[in-house]
């Protein structure tokens, strides 16, 4: 392993970065948190604290050449960066390998200099969280340690940002970006399809916590800096040995707990944003966000998970409850109207009321005015919202994401979602068809059994069913009409 040795201002022979050009992030004076967010950066000094950065890389040839070349074009560019790549089977370290070596950039705030190094370590059991831990034993001497993912490219300015509101608050124990996908090179229509559910979840994310006071319940590994004094904590109050644990299949999450637990914030800035690596398949797709929620379930749950605590009362899993109890409302309204309606229809007993037609009109004015506040929203994201179809296909998608996640947790099988997710971003696997599968049997039997009831009983059974569905969607509708008028402050995501 390469030594790290600061840079000095005699290395005037670095290499010109490709691309050193910083974007213009502008914040907008008429906000009403710019001022005091604008009031920080202003305020404070600038490069009183030291940033190492570390990116964990997993077979990302085709894009690590841009993450590196997106740092080095930050106007604060981070003292040192650390590209540790492990377990991969591409050309990752050597397209990494030709940043390699000191940089003198030039920016808005000066000359800076760092250096990019390059560690293969090889076959390593514990993935990324491992690789984390590796690049944490190099720059624990650092103020800050800045965590980006392998596909991740952030704005000129987001290191700026988070160093700025990071120093002016020696609670914060660590503060993430906006994250967003960036779909201007996503072909095809299932893919593109994919990106727009995305961003609109990602968005949707995004303002929930900044409408909490800006507390981050997930410090998404994707672009977050971390007080390493925080982690050092964090390590001798759970008496680890590392910042970073194997226990979780959402180390992130797992983290971010820690650090709240140890009497930190954890923070979401207004400004900083970046552009993550999305999900272009069906199969990629199911993987990721099926390991997400079975993490989070984890961590949810009462009680132990093996070596994981279950903590269902922690501040920063609340939004993870609201988050199931939402997804369960959606699941059994969705499929109870769909039983409710073909029943009804096949007895002749269906009467339609224009009323049925509100919840669809206030879910497309939120999905709109959602989309309305994202930073970087095109055509595709505001015919997304208000055609609602591609909306309630995406929805369906993840209930199924949902219920196999819950599936797999009570069923109590153990699994590698850290490996299912790597196969199925390779394109194996043929797991993400399991839902549609049930869904076809159930609807299947469901017919059978109804077709054997007697004409009192389905008469019965939908005098019962419809009031229970029409209150549930009323509530429903009602939740989505106050987040739809509530107050926003001029927040972008």
């Amino acid at each position: 392993m390469t030594d790290l040795v600061p840079l000095t201002r005699s290395a005037r022979n670095a290499r010109p970065v490709p691309g050193a050009t910083a974007l213009e992030v502008v914040a907008d004076p008429s906000h009403g948190f710019s001022d005091d967010f604008e009031a920080v950066l202003d305020d404070g000094p600038l490069h009183r604290s030291t940033i190492g950065c570390v990116i964990p890389a997993y077979n990302e040839e085709s894009s690590i050449a841009q993450v590196i070349e997106g740092l080095l074009a930050q106007t604060r560019v981070p003292d040192a960066i650390h590209v540790v790549v492990n377990n991969t089977s591409d050309g990752t370290v050597r397209v990494a390998s030709e940043y390699a070596g000191p940089h003198e950039v030039v920016t808005e705030l000066g000359e800076q200099f760092t250096e990019v190094f390059v560690h293969d370590i090889g076959k390593n059991p514990d993935k990324k969280v491992g690789a984390l831990n590796y690049g944490y034993s190099l720059v624990e001497g650092y103020d800050y340690l800045l965590g980006v993912d392998g596909d991740t490219v952030a704005d000129a300015r987001a290191v700026e940002y988070l160093e700025a509101e990071a120093i002016s608050d020696t609670r914060i124990g660590g503060i993430s970006a906006i994250y967003s996908i960036d779909d201007r090179p996503i072909k095809g229509l299932v893919a593109r399809f994919l990106t727009t559910g995305q961003r609109a979840q990602f968005a949707a994310f995004n303002l929930h916590n900044l409408l909490r006071g800006r507390n981050m319940a997930v410090l998404g590994g994707q672009f977050s800096i971390f007080s390493t004094q925080a982690l050092r904590d964090v390590m001798t109050a759970n008496r680890q040995s590392t910042p970073w644990v194997k226990d979780s299949e959402v180390e992130d999450s797992l983290l971010s707990l820690q650090i709240k637990s140890a009497g930190y914030l954890t923070k979401i800035s207004p400004f900083a944003r970046a552009d993550v690596g999305g999900m272009t398949t069906l199969r990629a797709l199911d993987a990721q966000q099926v390991k997400w929620t079975y993490g989070a379930i984890e961590l949810m749950w009462p009680g132990q998970r093996g070596d994981t605590k279950g903590q269902p009362f922690h501040p920063n899993l609340r939004v993870r409850w609201l988050e199931n109890f939402g997804m369960l409302t959606n699941l059994f309204v969705r499929v109870a109207f769909v039983v409710l309606l073909a029943g009804s229809l096949s007895i002749g007993a269906f009467v339609f009321s224009p009323w049925w037609l509100l919840a669809p009109a206030v879910a497309i004015a939120l999905n709109t005015r959602m989309a309305l506040t994202m930073g970087n929203r095109n055509a595709r994201d505001i015919l997304f919202a208000v055609t609602l179809v591609p909306a309630e296909i995406y929805m369906w998608l993840r209930l199924s994401y949902f219920a196999r996640s819950w599936t797999r947790f009570l069923s109590r099988k153990k699994v590698d979602n850290w490996a299912m997710q790597a196969k199925a971003e390779r394109g194996a696997g043929i797991g993400h068809w399991t839902p549609l599968i049930v869904v076809i049997a159930v609807l299947i039997a469901t017919a059978v059994i109804w077709s054997m009831l007697g004409p009192m009983v389905q008469s019965t059974i939908l005098w019962i069913g419809w009031p229970i569905v029409g209150v549930v969607t009323v509530l429903q509708t009602l939740s989505m009409f106050f987040k739809l008028i509530r107050r926003q402050h001029g927040y972008k995501v």
